[in-house]
């Protein structure tokens, strides 16, 4: 309950909404749940993870946020999740399809297999591709609702990250504007926040950076690091009423990187 009163009720963004998040219980998932739990919401944590999703709900209020096992490859799990949520709750205003996976390391396309790939993709877009249908399948009726994916500077550049995670980025995008003119007839706003690289563990291992490494990589916007509650704060604004009439829209929270070509720059 302590963290829950760290904003007062007049200040809550969320007030009365009920939120699904997968990938919830770690990274970006566990800040934006613990920031959506701070801003009033009902929330649900959806992932493989259990312990962790667990632990977070048991730190946060308990009476208002529930853990629900999900793999985002398999319908059932994610019918199962959206539909907990509802019957919990009485509703759902907000989805966030934040699971996801790096893949492996590889940048050699005659390297990768095509399970490698795929396993990418399974997760990336086509998790995306199943959140996002269930959670329209209950948002329709209420002619409302937040649909808000991960998606990653890479899903507008190239040579970032692996084929995998890049070709799934850039799908994410293209699913989200398809379902955002969609759904736009019921009212529901369909989004993506693309993030700059969040120097978690993961990240650090995928790069093969040590804490030196990672700070060179923020070349952009001085003086600042990424880091997950950044990330949350934008998924806040894409879920609150604030982004009222924000449809279609791919929110980069990259302090500029996918705008300047790092090879010329006058500024630099």
């Amino acid at each position: 309950m302590g963290s829950v009163s760290l904003v007062s009720a007049a200040a809550r963004r969320l007030e009365g909404k009920v939120a699904l998040i997968t990938g919830g219980a770690s990274g970006i998932g566990e800040s934006t749940a613990r920031l959506f739990s701070k801003h009033g919401a009902k929330v649900v944590i959806a992932d493989i993870q259990d312990d962790l999703g667990h632990s977070v709900c048991k730190d946060l209020n308990s009476q208002s946020t529930s853990f629900v096992h999900c793999d985002v490859t398999k319908e059932k799990d994610v019918e199962n999740a959206v539909n907990l949520s509802v019957s919990k709750f009485g509703k759902l205003d907000i989805m966030f399809n934040n699971a996801g996976i790096a893949g492996v390391a590889k940048t050699n396309i005659l390297e990768i297999t095509k399970a490698e790939f795929e396993q990418v993709v399974g997760i990336n877009l086509v998790g995306v591709f199943l959140g996002t249908k269930h959670a329209a399948r209950v948002m329709i009726p209420a002619r409302h609702g937040s649909i808000i994916t991960t998606a990653s500077v890479c899903s507008t550049v190239g040579g970032s990250a692996s084929h995998g995670y890049t070709s799934s980025k850039h799908g994410v995008v293209g699913l989200m504007r398809n379902t955002a003119v969609e759904l736009g007839q019921f009212g529901i706003r369909v989004n993506c926040v693309s993030p700059y690289v969040v120097p978690t563990p993961l990240a650090k291992d995928f790069f093969r950076l040590d804490d030196d490494g990672i700070h060179r990589v923020y070349s952009n916007l001085k003086g600042t690091v990424l880091k997950a509650e950044d990330v949350a704060k934008a998924v806040l604004y894409l879920g609150s009423d604030e982004s009222n009439y924000v449809s279609g829209h791919n929110l980069f929270v990259d302090g500029g990187f996918t705008i300047v070509n790092p090879g010329f720059s006058m500024y630099a």
